[in-house]
């Protein structure tokens, strides 16, 4: 597991199903429990060994297969902008937006820095489209959303009571 998928998918990407589980470098869930339906994200590949540009989104039928894919390129969701502009990388440049899997290096962690809230928004837009009702937001969201900080109020004066 050179690219670290279970830490990728399970602990930075925080995808909301709780039948997954990750095999290799592919996520699988089943994001609607009781469905035939099926959701696998795989590490998108270039045409370069070892060179992953973004993740393919699959929808799978238990009894027909592959319904649908889609691909989510890193470029296109600014996952790894911030990391190739620090190291002078445009996106003219070969390598830009891609991660590589280096299998004599299993320390190193080739999507660290990685910014995944638009692989994350764009994950969700295709699950709601195939799995309806299925993204959850993690307890914490809705702890925060049931819990929110107020500011509190000036105390309102009582009827019949002058201010100063």
């Amino acid at each position: 597991m050179v690219l670290h998928a279970r830490e990728f998918f399970m602990e930075h990407l925080k995808l909301p199903f709780a039948e997954a589980a990750v095999v290799g470098n592919t996520y699988y869930a089943v994001p609607v429990p009781g469905t035939p339906l099926r959701l696998r994200i795989d590490f998108a590949r270039t045409i370069r060994a070892d060179e992953y540009d973004g993740l393919r989104l699959t929808t799978i039928h238990q009894d027909r297969g592959e319904l649908d894919a889609v691909a989510l390129r890193f470029e296109d969701h600014k996952t790894f902008d911030h990391r190739d502009a620090a190291r002078g990388r445009s996106p003219r440049d070969s390598g830009y937006g891609t991660i590589h899997e280096f299998r004599d290096r299993p320390d190193w962690v080739p999507w660290e820095g990685a910014h995944t809230n638009g692989l994350r928004d764009a994950i969700e837009q295709y699950a709601s489209a195939w799995f309806p009702g299925a993204w959850k937001m993690p307890a914490s969201c809705h702890a925060a959303s049931r819990n929110p900080q107020r500011i509190p109020s000036p105390p309102e004066a009582r009827s019949g009571s002058r201010t100063r």
